[in-house]
């Protein structure tokens, strides 16, 4: 969402892709009468590389298809991705209804292993990712032309940046770092609930890049400073929740925060 946000886009559709991509994981590695690798005699680790693999094949599918719907198709990135929202998620409940597939137990260890009696892969995946795509912003070509087609998209075209692709890639990343998710997801709870799954992790990325400094009219932001803002919400929601603050009420103190972030990311830009 970082990379999106800095050359000036929006993306509203994480949460409905990750089911998708979900749907599709759970489909191929399901070791139900359904299950499609099982139904074509492959099992064990060799099935859950390949359903690994064509996930986030999926993945980036769904990525690509997002970024040609605002580069060829012109349409505002909030408007592109609040479609492929809405067209994700509903494909996902019409096809998968009445099915639940089996989730292989030794499929949950990618997630689910213990670390010293705690389950830290999550967070691990995390900080491998959170390093690699720092120095993908700050040491690479394509770090370099996201900002600069967040920052002056007319300037960096004529400075023979290809934007459009520029803006494609984006997407495509974010439609392979949501396939990871996917993959994490799965692992970790066993199962899909594809009415409610990933709902509202669009507003809790968006808030950790705001909160983190990176700005909504893009042109500027860092990795760094999302993971900051990712650990700031995490501690702000323990906070609230030692504190005894309703449920409901959490989300309202999470817009106070990106309101507030927004605010005076407007005042500094005026100043």
């Amino acid at each position: 969402m970082t990379f999106v946000i800095i050359s000036g886009g929006i993306d509203l559709a994480v949460g409905s892709t990750l089911v998708a991509i979900g749907a599709v994981l759970m489909m191929l590695i399901d070791t139900g009468p359904l299950g499609i690798l099982q139904r074509m005699g492959i099992t064990g680790i060799g099935a859950y590389i390949f359903a690994i693999l064509i996930s986030i094949i999926f993945g980036i599918i769904l990525g690509e298809i997002t970024g040609l719907l605002v580069t060829r198709g012109k349409l505002p990135p909030f408007i592109a991705t609040l479609g492929t929202m809405k067209i994700f998620r509903s494909a996902t409940q019409h096809f998968m209804q009445g099915y639940t597939p089996v989730v292989p137990k030794p499929f949950l260890s990618i997630a689910s292993l213990n670390i010293g009696g705690q389950m830290l892969m999550p967070i691990l995946y995390w900080l491998i990712l959170a390093v690699v795509l720092y120095i993908v912003s700050t040491r690479t070509t394509f770090g370099r032309q996201v900002i600069a087609v967040g920052s002056n998209e007319r300037a960096t075209k004529l400075s023979g940046v290809n934007v459009n692709s520029i803006k494609r890639k984006v997407y495509v990343l974010m439609g392979f770092l949501v396939s990871l998710s996917a993959v994490i997801q799965v692992s970790r709870i066993g199962s899909m609930d594809y009415a409610n799954a990933g709902s509202g992790y669009e507003m809790d990325a968006i808030s950790a890049v705001i909160v983190g400094g990176t700005s909504m009219a893009g042109g500027k932001g860092t990795v760094l400073g999302t993971v900051l803002g990712t650990l700031i919400i995490a501690v702000m929601n323990n906070l609230l929740n030692l504190i005894g603050v309703p449920p409901f009420l959490r989300e309202a103190f999470k817009g106070v925060i990106v309101i507030g972030a927004v605010l005076l990311q407007r005042k500094d830009s005026i100043s």
